[in-house]
């Protein structure tokens, strides 16, 4: 059944990503909303050789609509996204805003689908270095339980948004003529330099994002023992992120083993290629769907076997954040 969409932040990267999905993924669309701050009502925007008119997002614009795909940052979400329930819609949330809601399913597809069903009118989409994790490793847990991941991200610069990927080039290009560069978007220079995550550090020497990807994927998993530990770095990468992932199974788990479920398993993709040194690389990951995976190999620290190491990378903008959301959308 075709359905009235609205999209919520459409001129951001994440919306722009939307539209193209919705058009490649051929969704059945009875009608397309455009909705963005007032600095961008009136930009004309293309959709399937469409020219759609960007809308002001205002407590009227919802009358209507199905379907709400919204990336506008928590707040916005957290003033609008109950007026779009009241009116009816569903609405897919890809902001923090409600993700850790007892009442709110935070869904994975290819891990929980089942939790799509509890919904009362949202559903938050996972912060992207969880969904990004959580697709390879969620198929070996359910064959093999485990006991612990120690994770370490390379984030990309798309993580914090458009601006900050054009920050990435324009001080790039900075760097290589010899001129000071002062960014905006990012704490610190992102060309040619690597730094903690730019989000707020707590007492504990954690920051925020090393917290969600532990209280998010024990939700998603439903699995509040999970020890997850996480150390989050952001990196000169455009738009994929990558994560070395080390893993603490219940049970020996042999590298043949995982490879055969990671084969599998959908949303993966194995590039894990020894004799040619050729693994998972962001800029192969980049306008995939699917998470690639790689560096399979024993956890020679744990000599009975149970310890496993892998290397992924996946599009911080597709399968972390858009591509997730419109899943969630079609299995709605």
């Amino acid at each position: 059944m075709s359905k009235h969409v609205a999209i919520v932040g459409v001129t951001g990267a994440v919306g722009q990503e939307f539209l193209k999905l919705l058009q490649q993924r051929d969704f059945p669309l009875a009608s397309l909303k455009l909705l963005a701050s007032s600095r961008s009502a009136g930009k004309p925007m293309q959709f399937a050789g469409e020219q759609l008119t960007v809308e002001e997002l205002d407590e009227n614009s919802f009358k209507g609509v199905d379907l709400v795909l919204s990336s506008a940052g928590g707040s916005i979400s957290e003033k609008y996204a109950p007026i779009a329930v009241a009116e009816g819609a569903v609405v897919v949330d890809n902001t923090s805003a409600f993700r850790m809601d007892p009442e709110v399913p935070l869904v994975v597809p290819e891990v929980n689908p089942g939790d799509i069903g509890s919904h009362e009118g949202i559903i938050a989409n996972p912060n992207c270095s969880t969904i990004i994790m959580n697709v390879p490793v969620w198929p070996l847990h359910k064959v093999n339980p485990i006991r612990r991941i120690v994770v370490s991200t390379y984030q990309a610069a798309s993580g914090a948004g458009a601006a900050a990927m054009q920050e990435l080039i324009d001080g790039s290009r900075a760097a290589l003529e010899g001129r000071d560069f002062t960014p905006k978007a990012l704490p610190h220079p992102a060309a040619f330099n690597a730094f903690c995550h730019d989000s707020e550090v707590g007492e504990d020497g954690y920051n925020l994002e090393e917290r969600k990807m532990w209280r998010e994927t024990r939700k998603i998993f439903h699995d509040d023992d999970l020890r997850i530990t996480a150390t989050c770095v952001r990196v000169p990468v455009m738009r994929a992120h990558s994560e070395a992932i080390n893993i603490e199974f219940s049970e020996p788990m042999s590298e043949r083993r995982a490879r055969d479920i990671l084969a599998e398993a959908p949303g993966v993709r194995i590039v894990d290629d020894r004799e040619n040194s050729y693994f998972p690389m962001p800029l192969e990951a980049t306008d995939r769907d699917e998470i690639l995976v790689g560096r399979i190999r024993q956890d020679v620290s744990q000599p009975d076997g149970c310890g496993l190491e892998m290397f992924i990378s996946g599009d911080q903008i597709r399968k972390g954040a858009a591509l997730n959301a419109v899943q969630i959308a079609e299995l709605l």
